[in-house]
């Protein structure tokens, strides 16, 4: 039997114990950097798959290791997420998660069960292989400073060093059974932007003798706007969006301050540092001209995502090769954000997106909502698709 047809028929035999992995995973959900159940739940898992090469990483990361015959001659890194959202599910499941105001509504619980998948149809072939292949479970990738760099920090990058980092996400508009892949840029950097607006609180009635907050922060909101519109090239694409005003006062009540949270997403550094300044001091002096204070703080996220070119093409191609070509979907830029990026500013690295939509079966709920789901027959391709990626990757010709 070649070796795409074993894959294959081991992705079938081990699909089953994927799904209750999936649906174990789902049912508990942590947050980010509290992953301890899940973390003992993976080592568990891969000590029953006969994989003992594993260390802790990152607090509540693993990183496990596949060592085929002559293991020096290309390493090649698989990384999976593992934390979830707070975010109450809604609806009823025989997997719907357990812990209140905790769920996995962005796949997480898909990427950790298919990267297990992946190890052990892996680990069942190594004697059929030369290299070593490199499990990243990571934690932390909703919140920063993101796992991945904490984890890079940590020397997930090193001992051994991976030629190349490769990572999956689902993708609820892609249907299940496709992927989606896209080379050069395709992930926004992210920042997250705190501001406090003060001034002077009174009676609603009164406003003459107030400095108004409220006033002041919706003016910066909306001229901040111009920063993206009048100030970014076209080539430059941008968002800017606010997504927390608290004004605590009352209908007769102006209050003192208000308080705002937003983000910003480019695709461009010197752009992205750029926009910072002009934003910190268009909302100073809004707020100073006003009478009032303005104090804005931006925290640096995540940076862009760069999918490496040539590895992308032929990861691409291997995809072709295992589903069909045409299961293969080409992707458009996606201003949202993933810690992954930091893994391709480090190695050459391919992050592609693994469908799992099913408009017969309802199945068709954007990631971070509460009614997020997935089909399950897609775990039965992430995790063969992956097997095959790797050990095309590590035995193509240099």
């Amino acid at each position: 039997m070649d070796l795409k047809n074993q894959i294959q028929s081991l992705a079938k035999k081990y699909h089953a114990d994927a799904v209750s992995c999936r649906r174990h995973l789902h049912q508990h959900p942590e947050l980010s950097f509290h992953e301890f159940e899940t973390q003992k739940f993976v080592e568990q898992k891969l000590n029953e798959y006969g994989i003992a090469d594993h260390k802790r990483m990152a607090n509540t990361g693993v990183v496990a290791l596949i060592k085929g015959k002559n293991p020096e001659k290309r390493v090649v890194a698989l990384r999976g997420d593992m934390d979830a959202l707070p975010i109450q599910e809604s609806g009823k499941k025989e997997y719907t998660s357990k812990n209140a105001g905790v769920m996995h509504a962005c796949g997480h619980d898909v990427h950790t069960s298919s990267l297990l998948g992946t190890a052990r149809i892996i680990n069942e072939l190594k004697s059929e292989f030369e290299g070593t292949i490199k499990l990243i479970f990571q934690p932390g990738e909703e919140k920063l400073p993101g796992g991945a760099s904490m984890m890079i920090k940590e020397g997930v990058l090193e001992n051994p060093k991976p030629d190349s980092v490769i990572g999956q996400h689902v993708m609820p508009q892609i249907d299940a059974g496709k992927v989606g892949f896209r080379k050069g840029l395709y992930m926004a950097s992210t920042d997250e932007i705190y501001v406090t607006v003060t001034g002077k609180g009174g009676h609603g009635a009164m406003p003459h003798l107030t400095i108004d907050p409220v006033l002041i922060a919706s003016n910066i909101i909306v001229s901040l706007q111009q920063i993206v519109s009048r100030n970014a090239k076209p080539s430059l694409p941008s968002v800017l969006s606010f997504g927390k005003f608290i004004a605590n006062g009352a209908t007769n009540v102006i209050p003192d301050s208000v308080y705002l949270e937003g983000t910003f997403r480019t695709l461009n550094e010197e752009w992205r540092n750029e926009a910072h300044k002009k934003m910190k001091h268009l909302a100073e002096h809004i707020a100073e001209g006003m009478g009032g204070k303005c104090d804005f703080r931006i925290m640096r996220g995540y940076p862009f995502l760069v999918n490496n070119e040539d590895l992308t093409t032929r990861i691409q191609d291997f995809a072709g090769e295992y589903l069909g070509n045409d299961k293969i979907e080409e992707l458009e830029i996606w201003m949202a954000a993933e810690d992954f990026a930091f893994y391709s500013q480090q190695a050459e690295a391919c992050f592609y997106r693994l469908g799992v939509r099913n408009e017969k079966e309802g199945i068709t709920s954007s990631v971070h909502t509460s009614t997020f789901d997935i089909d399950e027959n897609a775990l039965e391709t992430g995790m063969g698709l992956m097997a095959w990626i790797a050990l095309k990757e590590l035995g193509r010709e240099a």
